[in-house]
């Protein structure tokens, strides 16, 4: 049940996916009996730089950009930046020179360049409860306007027509369930609907000289069936509805309208980047891998094509001239990438965030081969050195399904280590080699980390992103414990001494396996997590309940509601034996409070010793710094404790 919201974004520390809700949590702090619970904001005792290990808090310090995109005239870049201790838009010359901050009031969810490159549309909630309201804002920060004013509906921005004049959004305010489609005047301030929707529809790209939009239908936790909206006639076309449904992004059109292009695994297992003619009905393969191919751009007025290469979680960027000059690697820094090109102009940003440094933005041109650092990060005083860059791994799982992972190790001599297995969030998602501020911090205490993509997660198949589908859901929950087998052989690790954490849907995995396998680990720490099945199906927004049917088994069917209560965490918490960490917003849109408050009950009326941070404050994510500080420290002790005090 994912929005397929970033795991790791650089700046909130941890951002989940997982449940989404119709209605907003109404739990309140006065609710809940511990008032010990809710986290007192404590001060930075941060060291002196030099000083090892890195106390936690200079990590959570480091800062660098997300959401990076240059303008269509490839001038100016945009990013989102927490240097304020608080998500805000800033802007910079591609010739470098002073950023300016834009923003100054609640912390930004997304931003759009307008076509113009002149100004931008952004969104921002009220402490987490993701009910966006858009914005508009010139770039000299002296013109700003309030398009859609908050309210109780979810929304999610589509796209501007190309003048500009329009842009399109998906939104539940019609009846805070389905997500309807609709269409923005930029010069009325006027919004209507022009498509009224069941389950979940998004727009994406709007056809050239049209009233069409490419529209999304959510079919699975990774896929997605594609339409094309005539937003004059209501009418719906379908393109793509494969028997075997299939993933499909990035969509781009030709200047004259008759070409799509997109990414998708339509009849195969790895993605790959795809073209459609309109006239002819007719579909190209363009580029393939052995690997995922991401991040598709139509570049320099429409004469290239830029993409990456996904390859254990590690980007590798391409590009080739649509007139089949060949395709060109594009030589960056090692990391984790997010493209952006510019329409008019040959200019090229990319942002890349690596185990050893935040997100950075560097600038390139499609005909350089040379790449210029534009926004740099900040290690808030550690040696970049010092850090550790993790090892892909590959092992067996009991059943004989190839299990994988990224394994961070302490450097220097190796023998009988801790051990903290970090489970994302999705499941529909990837561990990937970014910014980590947390396992730098455990690996610099000695104890290792292996961030595992266990069964359901993507960038390994489209057959290995669906073996955790319904009845298999525990056989994920399962690999966690298959990892421990297979690390026992290794002299370097010491399995016996071992943690398991995870947010969201990693949180449920927390919840789960702490209770089906009891003896495995010596703590828990969960954070968001869903402890319910029954309650989080059934409570699910419309909009996502057609991937569920897919993903999970629909609810409404007595035999996944019988099998969800007797295989959801909160049935087992009563095995639990080791130490557990909780971690919740109250305005968690998501996945609701409660969640953990059960499993913390249960806990403590059993006498186990359980940390709970129940954030008044926050929502699905811990976005403000004083918040991040706490929760990083809070968590980083309590893994210390249980780790290494026996050591």
């Amino acid at each position: 049940m994912s929005l397929l919201i970033p795991r790791k974004i650089p700046f909130l520390f941890l951002s989940f996916c997982c449940v989404s809700i119709a209605s907003a949590n109404t739990a309140e702090p006065a609710d809940w009996p511990y008032s010990e619970d809710t986290p007192t904001v404590t001060s930075l005792n941060i060291g002196l730089a030099g000083e090892q290990p890195v106390d936690i808090s200079r990590f959570l310090l480091s800062r660098g950009v997300s959401q990076a995109r240059i303008n269509p005239q490839g001038t100016q870049i945009a990013y989102l930046s927490t240097i304020t201790g608080v998500r805000q838009l800033w802007v910079q010359s591609v010739h470098g020179g002073q950023a300016k901050q834009l923003t100054f009031g609640n912390g930004l969810s997304f931003f759009r360049w307008h076509p113009d490159g002149t100004q931008l549309i952004y969104g921002a909630d009220n402490d987490g409860n993701e009910r966006e309201a858009f914005y508009s804002i010139h770039t000299n920060g002296l013109s700003e306007s309030l398009l859609l004013a908050h309210s109780n509906a979810f929304r999610r921005f589509g796209e501007f027509n190309h003048d500009g004049t329009r842009f399109t959004y998906a939104s539940t305010e019609r009846n805070g369930r389905d997500f309807d489609i609709y269409e923005h005047n930029m010069t009325t301030g006027k919004s209507r609907m022009i498509y009224q929707a069941e389950f979940g529809f998004f727009p994406a790209a709007w056809q050239p000289g049209t009233h069409n939009v490419i529209v999304t239908e959510t079919r699975g936790e990774d896929a997605q069936d594609v339409f094309l909206l005539d937003s004059a006639s209501g009418e719906l076309r379908p393109l793509y509805t494969p028997a075997v449904a299939a993933a499909f992004s990035h969509f781009h059109w030709s200047d004259d309208g008759n070409t799509l292009y997109f990414v998708s695994n339509v009849d195969r297992e790895m993605t790959a980047v795809f073209s459609y003619n309109l006239t002819t009905e007719k579909t190209t393969l363009i580029h393939e891998s052995q690997f995922d191919l991401e991040n598709l751009q139509l570049c320099s007025k429409q004469s290239n094509l830029v993409w990456t290469e996904n390859r254990n979680g590690f980007d590798t960027l391409f590009s080739s001239k649509l007139t089949g000059a060949g395709t060109r690697k594009i030589d960056m820094p090692e990391g984790v990438y997010s493209v952006s090109c510019a329409s008019e102009s040959d200019a090229l940003a990319v942002q890349i965030s690596s185990p050893t440094s935040p997100a950075k933005v560097y600038t390139t041109t499609l005909t350089s081969n040379r790449h210029r650092l534009l926004v740099d990060a900040t290690l808030a005083g550690i040696d970049s050195n010092a850090l550790i860059t993790p090892e892909a791994i590959d092992f067996p799982a009991r059943d004989g399904i190839t299990l994988h992972g990224l394994l961070y190790l302490p450097k220097g001599k190796l023998n009988n280590v801790p051990l903290v297995i970090d489970v994302h969030g999705g499941p529909t998602a990837q561990a990937k080699p970014a910014w980590q501020p947390l396992t730098q911090y455990l690996v610099g205490k000695g104890i290792a980390v292996l961030d595992i993509n266990v069964r359901g997660s993507t960038g390994f198949g489209k057959t290995y992103a669906r073996l955790d589908n319904q009845e298999k859901r525990l056989h994920s929950v399962r690999d966690l414990v298959d990892a421990l087998s297979y690390l026992k052989a290794d002299p370097r690790i010491d399995v016996q001494n071992s943690a398991v954490m995870g947010g969201s849907y990693g949180g449920y995995m927390v919840n789960a396996v702490m209770g089906l396998y009891p003896d495995a680990f010596k703590a828990g720490a969960s954070f968001v997590g869903v402890s319910d099945w029954v309650r989080a199906l059934q409570e699910a927004s419309p909009g996502l309940k057609a991937s569920d049917r897919i993903e999970y088994g629909d609810i409404r069917d007595p035999k996944w509601e019988a099998f969800y209560a007797e295989n959801s965490p909160i049935n087992t918490v009563h095995r639990i034996q080791a130490p557990m960490f909780f971690e919740h917003g109250v305005n968690d849109p998501r996945d609701p409070v409660t969640e953990s408050d059960r499993m913390v009950k249960v806990l403590r009326e059993k006498g186990l010793p359980v940390t709970y941070l129940r954030f008044p404050d926050e929502g699905h994510s811990v976005s403000k710094m004083e918040n991040r500080v706490t929760f990083y420290r809070a968590l980083a002790e309590f893994l210390e404790r249980h780790l290494t005090t026996q050591q």
